[in-house]
């Protein structure tokens, strides 16, 4: 497990690049997921790591895995290297948007 200096810095800045609320985040992995004729179940909605991030902000810092861990270093590595934060894309580049969006990053969301 991590230490607790570690940990603060981690959820600080998970929380800072996952700007999207549960109810958000939640709502876009069964928007994305959705089909012409069928929808997934609410709770199965996403890929793997959108539904884990969700479980994540869903939780208190001291209810942390080592899973919940490696997931939190992984979004912020993506989301630190897609979206360059002061240069964020324009509302064209919808697929990037929408990649980011799927763990949790709205890049057009002040």
């Amino acid at each position: 497990m991590t230490d607790a200096l570690e940990l603060d810095a981690l959820w600080e800045e998970f929380h800072r690049v996952v700007n999207m609320t549960s109810q958000e985040l939640a709502a876009w992995l069964r928007v994305a997921d959705a089909g012409e004729t069928t929808e997934p179940l609410p709770d199965r909605a996403g890929p793997p790591t959108g539904q884990h991030v969700l479980a994540i902000l869903q939780k208190r810092r001291t209810d942390l895995t080592d899973d919940d861990l490696h997931v939190m270093y992984e979004v912020v590595d993506t989301v630190t290297e897609q979206a360059d934060l002061e240069n964020e894309p324009d509302a064209e580049d919808s697929d990037r948007r929408h990649r980011l969006m799927t763990i949790g990053h709205d890049p057009l969301k002040p």
